[in-house]
């Protein structure tokens, strides 16, 4: 019988969940499986991988073979790599120690780049806001000034109005109470 790892698909329309199964060949997408060995999930940034690497490595050294998709999920997992250690383990070129040690020399690097790699966007993702904020200041200011140059207009023109209308008032009163003292 030939095995596969497939992915086999959940989630709704537009936001696919996958399964990491062993199924037969012959087996439709979603239909029998044999072995739940994990889950992947494309929708996060990076996309989350939840696998059982001990079955998944017996499984690829028992001949099952991967889709593409699942052939570079198990790549970046590191079950390839293990595989390609167990083989320099059974022709004889180090021991068991070395291999593992070389592994966890492999996995610690990964980590540390994924690490750096988070950092690096979490930084880029502050420059931005912070661009951003100054940016939204910077036009904030300049409404700010915009407003206070229409509303210096406006008051100008209130005060010319009114200047006219105080004017006819004063020369209005000033009459009458110079011909009240004079009766």
């Amino acid at each position: 019988m030939a095995t596969r790892i497939r992915l086999q698909r959940h989630g709704r329309k537009g936001y696919a969940f996958y399964s990491i199964v062993i199924a037969d060949a012959r087996a439709p997408r979603d239909g029998k499986f044999i072995e739940k060995i994990g889950t992947y999930n494309p929708n996060t940034d990076p996309a989350t991988v939840d696998l059982k690497f001990d079955r998944a490595l017996d499984w690829v050294l028992k001949g099952a073979q991967p889709t593409d998709t699942v052939r570079n999920i198990l790549s970046r997992e590191g079950v390839y790599m293990k595989k390609h250690l167990l083989g320099g383990v059974a022709k004889g070129a180090f021991g068991e120690a070395e291999a593992e040690a070389k592994f966890e020399a492999w996995k610690n690097n990964k980590q540390n780049g994924l690490a750096a790699l988070k950092a690096k966007n979490e930084e880029a993702k502050r420059a931005e806001a912070k661009a951003r904020l100054e940016a939204e200041k910077k036009i904030n200011e300049e409404k700010a000034k915009a407003l206070a140059e229409k509303k210096a207009a406006e008051e100008a023109a209130k005060a010319a109005a009114e200047a006219p209308a105080a004017e006819e008032t004063a020369e209005a009163e000033a009459p009458a109470t110079e011909e009240t003292p004079a009766e």
